[in-house]
């Protein structure tokens, strides 16, 4: 018998999965061959699903060190600087970025291969199943016209044809040839089972594949979601953003290291069906069917003999003989016994039906169509099915590590704008024409109120026109620096001084400068008006 096959042959990276090293959970190598059913065969895949548990294990270990570290060395930075360095951050945020839209394209394009796989596989068991579903109509369609419509006609002319001793003994052969027929479409498989068995996988699988490329279409969203979602809390600067992503980030990152155990475990188990797929077969219908048979659909040789040829011929030449006994009945019998008419056309019509149905029985018999449709399984499920795990086990690898660098990335960033809220806290109060530090909106609510539009002031003001002079303020009043540095630092301009709060000079802050009609605007206020406008716009 021969084992040899030209028409298909398993990719490379089906034997590259098949030399992965199979371990059961006492860790001792078992065989490769695909075993489903053995129970150490699923203590090697479960084993490698406890892989991936580890590497999780291993990487959240990292994660906290790394954290831990971050928050020990946290107040040596401090001291050090207040304006930590954020290269790191934004160089980390780059490379989290760019990994994970990486990381969902090729999780994209896996998730694809795999469907058109599982669907190409499917199609085929659907074919398959339609095809012996065919053949068992046909089966039984024949043998029931045969043991009821032809058993009844020609009981009915052994009647008629009673004093005629050949015509009765042309009918007695003729029931012989009609039990010849039942006996050889007796002897052909019953299909029955294995149409149950094939319809019940082709639609678990269906369903299983379903939810599968659901779930995984899901994830890939979420993935780009959380990776938008973290970069806009980066560019936002926002704390409460930057947390939850880094909660859904640690959640992504489990759900990524379970789907890489997951899809290598499945990628492993499906290499090693697709290495030896015949083997697998045989030892799984050895039980329903011959083995000739299956390696016969199995292989397709023309080498090969038909296992049914012997029967279909059986069959052929038993309709063949019927029909001539008819037709002979029809021309000689017929004048003599014309109330035999009606059934010896029956039985010819009937025949005639047996015929043509022989013919569909042998094409839907023939290997060629099985064969194709096992064939496309094959390559749906070798080559399409499992390059889209691979792809899918990428997409996990890339995940993993964009999330890492994402949630390496979040705490330096949420240090990173902890140290310019300081900075911006360490900023004086006092001086004007520096950023409102926030505390002071929080603890001065009516400042907010008082304050106006230099604008707005110096053009309402200016349509004023009968404003008597302010009175005369102290130098308090002005500056709350010491009258000894004010008149230094107005020696600096000539012993003149200018209109502008003096005390910025000191802080190297530029100072700024009026118009003398601004000056002229507010020198000509009231002391109502300034106590309605407040200090904000002193000079």
């Amino acid at each position: 018998m021969s084992s040899v096959r030209e028409d298909y042959m398993a990719p490379w990276w089906t034997y590259w999965l098949h030399n992965f090293p199979h371990v059961n959970l006492n860790f001792q190598p078992i065989d490769s061959t695909f075993t489903p059913q053995d129970q150490n065969y699923q203590q090697s895949l479960i084993f490698l699903g406890c892989m991936a548990a580890a590497g999780l294990g291993l990487n959240l270990l990292c994660l906290a060190i790394y954290l831990s570290c971050l928050c020990c060395c946290r107040k040596d930075e401090e001291e050090e600087s207040k304006s930590p360095n954020s290269c790191c951050v934004t160089w980390s945020a780059i490379a989290a970025g760019l990994l994970s839209c990486a990381a969902v394209g090729v999780g994209f394009y896996g998730n694809s291969e795999t469907n058109d796989g599982v669907y190409q596989l499917t199609y085929s068991l659907y074919n398959t199943n339609h095809t012996l579903g065919g053949v068992d109509s046909l089966v039984t369609g024949t043998m029931g016209s045969m043991e009821s419509g032809l058993k009844q006609n020609l009981a009915r002319l052994d009647e008629i044809f009673a004093t005629r001793g050949d015509y009765v003994q042309t009918l007695r052969f003729m029931q012989q040839m009609a039990d010849n027929v039942i006996k050889q479409l007796l002897g052909l498989p019953d299909w029955d089972m294995a149409i149950v068995d094939l319809a019940a996988i082709a639609d678990q699988i269906t369903y299983v594949e379903y939810y599968r490329w659901l779930t995984y279409l899901l994830l890939l969203i979420l993935d780009l979601v959380i990776c938008l979602a973290a970069c806009l809390g980066l560019a936002k600067q926002s704390r409460w953003l930057l947390t939850t992503m880094m909660v859904f980030g640690v959640l992504t990152l489990i759900l990524s290291w379970a789907s890489l155990g997951a899809d290598l475990a499945t990628a492993v188990s499906t290499s090693d069906f697709c290495v030896t797929p015949d083997k697998f077969i045989m030892n799984q219908t050895k039980d329903l069917i011959s083995s000739d048979i299956v390696h016969y659909y199995l292989y397709c040789s023309q080498t090969l003999p038909n296992p049914f040829q012997q029967s279909l011929t059986i069959f052929q030449r038993s309709l063949t003989t019927m029909q001539i006994q008819i037709q002979g009945l029809l021309q000689f019998a017929v004048p003599l016994f014309p109330t035999a008419e009606r059934d010896l056309l029956s039985i010819q019509h009937l025949l005639n039906s047996s015929e043509a149905s022989l013919h569909q029985l042998t094409a839907l018999l023939d290997c060629r169509g099985l064969n194709k449709d096992y064939l496309d399984a094959l390559i749906g499920v070798c080559y399409d099915g499992v390059e889209g795990l691979l792809y899918l086990c990428l997409f996990s690898i890339l995940a993993i590590c964009a999330f890492c660098a994402m949630l390496c990335a979040i705490p330096r960033a949420w240090t990173h704008i902890a140290s310019r809220e300081r900075d911006y806290d360490d900023i004086d109060e006092g001086d004007p024409f520096n950023p409102q530090p926030r505390r002071m909106t929080t603890h001065n609510p009516n400042h907010a109120t008082n304050m106006h539009s230099f604008c707005s002031y110096s053009s309402s003001v200016g349509s004023q026109s009968s404003l008597h002079p302010p009175a005369v303020q102290t130098a308090q009043d002005v500056s709350n620096a010491p009258v000894s540095e004010y008149m230094n630092q107005s020696a600096l301009f000539g012993g003149n001084p200018r209109y502008e709060n003096v005390p910025l000079i000191g802080r190297g802050s530029p100072p700024p400068s009026y118009s003398p009609s601004m000056r002229a605007t507010y020198l000509s206020m009231t002391e109502d008006q300034i106590r309605h406008f407040g200090n904000d716009f002193q000079a």
